[in-house]
């Protein structure tokens, strides 16, 4: 284990993408666990959900896009800070940048580092990373809801705040009226969970609630495919907060009685190996996962920031 390849550095083949159509003018793009997109047109625009690692790798979205629809880019929503939803966001010259309010300041207290980090983790995400601009800033932020009219028959979209999660600021999008669910990485579907940045115990139980309690019908997660029908939807949610579950209690038993880190990690790997070990980015993320639990565990509310150098350090620690 202590010669394995850092994170996803060596993961460097091309992706199979997918475009798919939810419904009327619901969009998706999904890429074998790599970060899910999304757009649902208006009657005179789009809105977009996720950004992209670099405008670069965010082009090639819109490029797949524009197959479809030449509607203007209204709204861009960020589900949460991390640089691989972020930093490609120019690209969608958009009005409207729209964000949780704190992910906003998640931005202002660890962009940089975390934009460092990803990038060190996760290289083939960052197309052409000189074409990215400097750290994305929303230009609109909200607490709890936030309701776009979409006009003519298309309903509402609904972007809902449902308590601490994968970070303190994820938001969903949500459209009632089809009934589909844009979950960002509160939920991947057959990939596993990052945690690194998590609040655990809030996410495997009240935000895992209120994300069950909305009923999707659909769902798009963080990563991996669309889920399509309840029994599908309620499965990805109840995988999701398996991993998490499963984590905070090999790591809580073995914080408990005094273990190590490393034991911790260990014990986490052995639970959740036979299950998700075969799942997109499981290798790369449990190192990172267990260290962020470990933390909660001693007591440490708010996750610490990752830099390239602590990455590393974690990394060889726990390996």
């Amino acid at each position: 284990m202590g010669s394995k390849p850092f994170a996803s550095s060596t993961d460097l083949a091309p992706k199979v993408e997918e475009f798919v159509t939810l419904a009327d003018g619901v969009h998706a793009l999904t890429a074998e666990g790599d970060p899910n997109v999304g757009a649902v047109e208006a009657e005179d625009f789009l809105v977009c959900f996720e950004a992209r690692a670099t405008p670069a790798a965010a082009r090639l979205w819109l490029d797949r896009l524009r197959e479809r629809t030449d509607k203007p880019v209204r709204y861009l929503v960020l589900s949460h800070y991390h640089a691989v939803r972020t930093l490609g966001a120019s690209a969608f010259d958009a009005d409207v940048v729209v964000a949780h309010e704190r992910t906003r300041a998640l931005i202002a207290e660890r962009g940089e580092q975390d934009w460092d980090s990803e990038l060190g983790r996760m290289p083939r995400l960052f197309l052409e990373p000189d074409t990215i601009p400097g750290l994305t800033w929303p230009t609109m932020t909200f607490s709890d809801r936030l309701t776009i009219p979409l006009g003519g028959d298309r309903g509402d979209l609904e972007l809902r705040y449902l308590g601490r999660g994968h970070t303190a600021g994820d938001v969903v999008g949500w459209l009632p009226q089809q009934r589909i669910l844009f979950a960002g990485d509160l939920v991947e579907s057959r990939a596993a969970l990052y945690t690194g940045d998590a609040f655990h115990d809030e996410w495997a139980t009240s935000t895992l609630d209120n994300v069950a309690a909305l009923g999707a019908e659909v769902l798009v997660g963080g990563r991996g495919a669309v889920a399509r029908g309840r029994a599908e939807v309620d499965a990805a949610i109840a995988q999701s907060r398996h991993f998490l579950d499963e984590l905070r209690r090999t790591v809580g038993t073995v914080h408990g009685r005094g273990g190590t880190p490393r034991e911790a990690f260990e014990a986490a790997r052995a639970a959740l190996a036979p299950r998700f070990g075969g799942w997109p980015i499981f290798e790369h993320c449990l190192p990172f996962d267990v260290q962020r639990y470990w933390d909660e565990c001693d007591g440490v509310d708010w996750p610490k920031i990752w830099t390239a150098r602590r990455d590393r350090e974690v990394w060889a620690a726990l390996q």
